[in-house]
């Protein structure tokens, strides 16, 4: 055997270098041991097949044709497998050592279609001469042809699932799940932070729940004065119907009851500070109401105090307006400032001896008979907002009116009732003092009766909230 040796074998003018003629030929490079430099920037031409170089990769994909059905897989390449139409085969090459074959979930569905992978013949799979299969969601994995013992060796099996998310991502207050959503509750300050937002312009529309603080009922005096019931938080949410598909009823598609200001808030990767509005504190005299709440746009108005007697004074204005004492005062506004859909209701009207009971979200504060204080107008009621407010036939309520207080002595138990959704119960004759809106409602406080010695403390107002919901899978 003729034998050249040389220590550089280069081209003039950069021409091509060829070793050999093209034809069937086996030309050695160097003898065992040597180590052969391929410079840097050079560049090496396969037409044909080489032996003792190895791969350059792994695999190449074959992103043009997806399989959807059973197919012969090649030496060094991969392959996308779509199995949601059902379960099919991927046939290995013949082994020959160094070969490989890569497979991956093309649409994450190998859990409920699998994909078999199948040896040629009686060839092996990690010393198994059998099938096998991938049932694991996102799975992909590579093979790599060792020998006749162990044939087809597993070199990676990826079971994680990277995908990009077509929903939002925050942070703040608390947060809990409920299948596919994700609620942030806040019940004092603080702020809701959106990390990322999501590339699906409806999945940044939120849902809503936001209650102002509600009205206390005054203290009366020593005389003959009753004080009305303090009005509900304003209340305001929204449903963003992409979010909660409901059928047979989308003016309403998460089934609420109340008002729903059709306002979007469309969040952005950025920063909401949330005001939750106090309750408003036991008044001896004068106007006042419960603290707003704040998301983004959207405020709700505290709720108005309740009208107090001796001296007289009518109920005041807010989200939901206070009821009257039972000096002969009008009724009270709600819905202030407006909004439409409103916000609250009026509170009601007072008789001689029993203040009127505060407004609610989804109705005026009542009269009530001559002998019994005035009811408290319901709330609102919502679902899918999770577990907070006043729980009645599978909805949560808020905003509430508080009872009117009753100072007919022939009949000491004959209080008005606060509206469901925190509204406190009124107090009756020889009752020191009346109950509080519930915290975290926006119930409205029950209203006092002065026939017990020195007058009575009404009831303070029960605090907001704010809960803000969304899609996250």
């Amino acid at each position: 055997m003729s034998k050249i040796e040389v220590n550089t074998i280069d081209t003039q003018c950069g021409s091509a270098l060829q070793i050999g003629d093209g034809n069937t030929a086996t030309i050695g490079l160097g003898k065992s041991g040597d180590t052969i430099t391929i410079p840097a920037g050079a560049t090496i031409v396969n037409n044909g097949t080489q032996t003792g170089f190895g791969r350059t990769g792994t695999v190449d994909w074959d992103t043009s044709n997806i399989k959807t059905a059973t197919f012969s897989a090649a030496n060094g390449s991969g392959y996308f497998c779509n199995t949601s139409g059902g379960a099919f085969t991927c046939n290995l090459p013949a082994g020959s050592a160094g070969a490989i074959v890569s497979v991956v979930d093309y649409t994450n569905t190998f859990q409920t279609h699998n994909l078999t992978v199948a040896p040629n013949g009686s060839e092996k799979i990690g010393g198994a001469a059998a099938s096998t299969k991938l049932n694991t969601e996102g799975q992909s994995v590579t093979f790599v042809y060792v020998d006749a013992n162990e044939g087809w060796k597993n070199v990676q099996d990826s079971t994680s699932n990277v995908v990009g998310s077509p929903y939002l991502v925050a942070t703040g207050g608390t947060i809990t799940c409920c299948g596919n959503y994700k609620i942030h509750t806040f019940t004092g300050p603080g702020t809701f932070t959106v990390s990322s937002a999501a590339p699906v312009g409806a999945n940044n529309i939120v849902d809503y729940l936001v209650v102002g603080g509600g009205g206390a009922a005054p203290s009366t005096g020593g005389g003959d004065g009753i004080s009305g019931g303090g009005g509900g938080g304003g209340f305001r949410y929204y449903a963003n119907t992409t979010n909660n598909p409901q059928s047979g009823n989308p003016a309403s598609p998460i089934n609420n009851a109340g008002n729903s200001p059709n306002t979007e808030v469309t969040v952005t990767a950025t920063g909401y500070p949330i005001t939750v509005g106090a309750g408003m504190s036991i008044p001896s005299s004068g106007p006042g109401t419960g603290t707003p709440s704040i998301f983004s746009t959207v405020t709700s108005a505290g709720g108005g105090a309740g009208g107090r007697g001796d001296p007289a004074a009518g109920g005041y204005t807010g989200g939901s307006g206070g009821g009257s004492d039972n000096g002969g005062h009008s009724a009270a506004a709600g819905n202030t400032p407006p909004v439409s859909p409103p916000q609250g209701n009026d509170g009601g009207s007072s008789r001689p001896a029993n203040g009127g009971g505060g407004g609610g979200a989804m109705a005026v504060g009542e009269q009530g008979p001559p002998t019994v204080g005035g009811n408290g107008g319901i709330g609102g009621g919502v679902t899918g907002f999770g577990t907070s407010g006043q729980p009645s036939g599978g909805k949560y309520y808020f905003s509430g009116g508080g009872g009117g207080g009753n100072g007919n002595a022939n009949y000491p138990a004959a209080a008005g009732t606060g509206g469901t959704g925190g509204g406190a119960n009124g107090k009756n004759p020889g009752c020191v003092s009346a109950s509080n809106g519930t915290t975290n409602t926006g119930g409205g406080g029950g209203g006092a009766s002065d026939k017990n010695p020195g007058g009575g403390a009404g009831g303070a107002g029960g605090s907001g909230i704010v809960v803000i919901r969304y899609r996250y899978q």
